[in-house]
């Protein structure tokens, strides 16, 4: 114990201090204020921990600065919406998105394609570009023509702001009917596999056979063959599946959205990976330009799909409640009512930002520390991690484990999108000030360590809400008659302040380790 003290006096040191610090904030204001100012900070630190954790994930098991991140949760955001408002248009894209996807789910295969006949240096130089062009020509041709339902974001009355807004007052406005009427439908399921397939395969040819050779197993085909059926299905039963998630309960059609949300936030990151990210493991630079170019593709590719214009995703009837019977007094009565806020101290509690939201990032934080720490898929990504030669000379397939890492941290990011959508509306700049609170949190707790992930993001929401809460009731300046209330530019720069605080004494944060 004496040891661990005198290891960690500083650390322990900073933390009394904070303490201190929020202890006698807690004074000067009411104790329904605190509390609520307190569930307040852990909501914000809760999904700001979901965007910094995956991006700590990432950074700290691949060395790869995603600066792309807080557009990847703001996309999870978007595509949650899509599933809870416009359930036609998820189910209408399910089908091109799984055949489009496809040929990635292939990539352990391509490898035994080339090796039995090596392709000719002239043929190597010419040969990816080609299939990469066709590919690029097919996806040209049938993407354009395939039916999707969808809004248009030049029409008010049929844009999102418009779905959205009659969605939260529980009116949904009827789904437009489209067809195949522009293209073969055959045309349009075969196609799409093959060019998926010849993309994939000439990219793999760019890349340098320097690694292990993996056994290909029928493993290696059950994501292929796993995307078919979700394609089909889709295909199949387009209508059905329209219907039946049209007419689910709000809450459930909003589990469907979390899901979907994260899902696909995963499958984006592994197809990042796969594709962009790999190549360039060994050029740190080129990592951060492409990242940061992605970001803003990504944020106008939102804006041209989605439009400008802010807009609400209306929370489940779990957490909306109304009624004579709402603010509920107990939990009983919030169960019984589902009434949308909770008396706590006499204070208004909003159940889903300040009770639901923390809930699940604690959840979050155990289960992704429980997969790291003590399953075998953890033990696989730290050895990979410290001797990837030697994981590789033991049969394992090292990439296909950091692609799950990065899909893993970019699903966390979707994940926080979604859940904050409802609570903070859905707008194209909300992922650059979350990525923004994630890396201070980070730099507070330490850039690498997920526990300090967790902390930093939990003190950078507290100090956030603190500081706006004493904008409103001002801060009595000693010995004198001046009530001093902090204006909203000194929001962020207090979370600033106290990072470069911390890293003055802790270089490394509070958790962080000396590499």
């Amino acid at each position: 114990m004496n040891t661990f003290i005198r290891k960690n006096l500083v650390l322990l040191i900073i933390l009394t201090v904070l303490a201190a610090l929020f202890i006698a904030a807690a004074q000067g204001m009411d104790n329904q204020d605190f509390v609520i100012t307190l569930l307040r900070g852990l909501s914000v630190g809760s999904v700001t921990f979901l965007v910094a954790s995956g991006f700590s994930l990432i950074f700290g098991l691949l060395d790869v600065l995603n600066l792309a991140h807080g557009t990847l949760f703001m996309i999870g955001a978007y595509i949650g919406w899509t599933v809870y408002v416009r359930p036609d248009t998820f189910v209408d894209l399910l089908t091109p998105f799984a055949l489009t996807l496809s040929g990635f789910a292939l990539r352990d295969v391509y490898p035994l394609l080339s090796a039995p006949k090596p392709v000719p240096a002239r043929m190597k130089r010419i040969l990816p570009w080609a299939l990469i062009l066709v590919s690029l020509l097919i996806f040209g041709y049938i993407l354009p023509r395939y039916p999707i339902a969808i809004w248009n974001v030049e029409n008010y009355a049929q844009s999102p702001v418009t779905y959205a807004f009659m969605t939260d007052q529980g009116t949904r406005l009827p789904f437009p009917v489209v067809a195949f009427d522009r293209i073969s439908p055959i045309l349009a399921v075969i196609g799409l596999p093959f060019a998926s397939i010849l993309g994939t395969f000439a990219l793999s040819l760019f890349q340098r056979n320097t690694e292990h050779a993996i056994r290909t197993t029928w493993k290696s085909f059950i994501g292929f063959a796993l995307l078919l059926i979700i394609a089909l299905v889709g295909f199949i039963f387009n209508d059905t599946l329209t219907q039946s998630l049209a007419a689910l309960n709000s809450n459930w059609l909003f589990f469907t959205a979390i899901v979907a949300a994260t899902l696909s936030g995963a499958g984006l990151g592994a197809l990042m990976e796969a594709t962009l990210i790999r190549p360039l493991y060994s050029r740190p630079i080129y990592q951060l330009m492409l990242t940061l170019g992605m970001s803003a593709v990504g944020i106008e590719m939102v804006r041209a799909v989605w439009g400008r214009p802010e807009f609400v995703m209306p929370k489940p009837a779990f957490f909306d409640g109304a009624g004579e019977a709402c603010p509920a007094t107990t939990f009983a009565d919030w169960w019984a009512n589902k009434c949308s806020t909770i008396l706590l101290l006499d204070g208004r509690v909003r159940v889903y930002n300040e009770i639901f939201i923390p809930l699940v990032g604690i959840v979050v934080l155990i289960a992704v520390w429980m997969l790291l720490q003590r399953t075998r898929l953890g033990m696989v990504i730290r050895a990979g991690v410290q001797d990837r030669e030697m994981v590789e000379a033991l049969g394992i397939n090292v990439r296909r484990v950091f692609t799950m890492v990065f899909a893993l941290g970019v699903g966390l990011a979707a994940l926080g999108g979604i859940l904050a959508a409802p609570s903070m509306g859905l707008s194209n700049v909300m992922g650059e000030s979350l990525f923004l609170n994630a890396l201070i949190a980070l730099a507070i707790g330490g850039l690498t360590n997920y526990p300090g992930a967790a902390l930093g993001s939990v003190l950078v929401g507290l100090m956030q809400q603190f500081i706006i809460k004493y904008g409103q009731i001002g801060i009595p300046i000693p010995f004198t008659e001046i009530l001093f209330k902090p204006t909203p530019p000194l929001v962020p720069a207090s979370t600033v302040l106290l990072m470069v605080i911390i890293l003055l004494i802790l270089p490394n944060g509070l958790l962080g380790k000396k590499e």
